[in-house]
């Protein structure tokens, strides 16, 4: 889970100053040596379509400054085969990018960076789609509700198909020769993209959630039990009977609204509790540890460092 702490420490970099060089039919971007190692390649499959394949494992708290100002909005479908990452926008938007998760989102126009944790493995496959190409193999004006133009917005959020996986893991393991490669990446990304884009574009589709007030309210209210019984949580089984709906909805409500598990939002409340009860009061680690609900102090002190990068007795200092 990334760090959400205001005070925490991003090195913070350009996205126009990563190094730059051109392979073949894509170009290569790299993170200087003292971040760690990191790369996106970038492939222009044809004038509506791009692929961008992105693996960092920074050595310090990274954060990417981008600024996107297209003519037209996009859509970008990211799959999420290792780690997580978050898109901060400008005007406080937020995206977060989960490991087993297909994110579709669009916009048009964007300022602000993609923050990446340190020491931790991130990759990601995404395609970038306009208008046009949508129109072309889908048909129709009904995709005109998904192209704004906001900054950035999530349309759909949920975890990668079957059929999805196994092509993503087909472009990582790869062996074609360079002259095909790229008709290759293009031949399976339409393939990929259709399984992906399916249930957004399909008229017979009842897959898209739709979600009511009165399933917002739920999920808040099963949040809220979260913060109040940190220490001592339901599982999710319970927590679902608590708020009268089944597990699979409450799991679907979460990533709706908070782009979270139910565990993920636990793990956060924990984490910020201790680090607010640490700083603040300056005590023991143990002491810590126990007042958010683990009974192990180690495991509290893997879990911390994982979160916000730092010991929690640098913190108590």
């Amino acid at each position: 889970m990334l760090n959400t702490k205001s005070n925490a420490k991003w090195w913070r970099i350009k996205k126009d100053d990563l190094q730059l060089q051109q392979h073949q039919n894509c170009i290569h971007q790299s993170l200087p040596e003292d971040l760690g190692q990191g790369y996106s390649n970038i492939c222009r499959l044809d004038n509506d379509l791009t692929y961008i394949e992105s693996e960092y494992t920074p050595s310090k708290n990274l954060a990417v400054l981008s600024q996107t100002n297209d003519q037209e909005s996009r859509l970008v479908v990211t799959l999420g085969l290792k780690g997580e990452s978050r898109f901060l926008g400008q005007h406080g938007e937020e995206v977060v990018f989960n490991e087993g998760y297909t994110s579709i989102t669009s916009f048009s126009s964007s300022i602000g960076e993609r923050q990446y944790q340190a020491n931790e493995h991130i990759l990601q496959l995404r395609f970038s789609i306009n208008k046009n190409w949508v129109q072309r193999y889908f048909g129709g004006s009904k995709e005109c509700q998904f192209f704004s133009k906001k900054s950035i917005q999530t349309i759909s959020y949920k975890p990668m198909t079957t059929q999805g996986i196994m092509i993503a893991q087909q472009l990582r393991s790869s062996t074609v020769s360079n002259e095909i490669k790229k008709l290759f990446i293009h031949g399976q990304a339409l393939t990929l993209l259709s399984s992906e884009l399916a249930p957004l574009f399909s008229k017979s589709s009842k897959q898209k959630e739709k979600f009511t007030s009165n399933d917002k309210e739920i999920a808040n209210i099963a949040r809220n039990i979260l913060y109040r019984e940190f220490k001592t949580p339901p599982s999710v089984e319970q927590l679902s009977k608590q708020v009268g709906c089944n597990q699979f909805k409450l799991k679907q409500l979460f990533h709706h609204f908070f782009n979270n598990t139910p565990y993920g939002v636990l793990l956060e409340i924990r984490m910020n509790k201790a680090y607010d009860l640490l700083e603040s009061t300056h005590c023991h680690v143990n002491i810590a540890a126990d007042y958010v609900g683990y009974n192990h102090a180690s495991n509290f002190s893997t879990a911390f460092i994982k979160f916000f990068g730092v010991t929690p007795k640098s913190v108590s200092k």
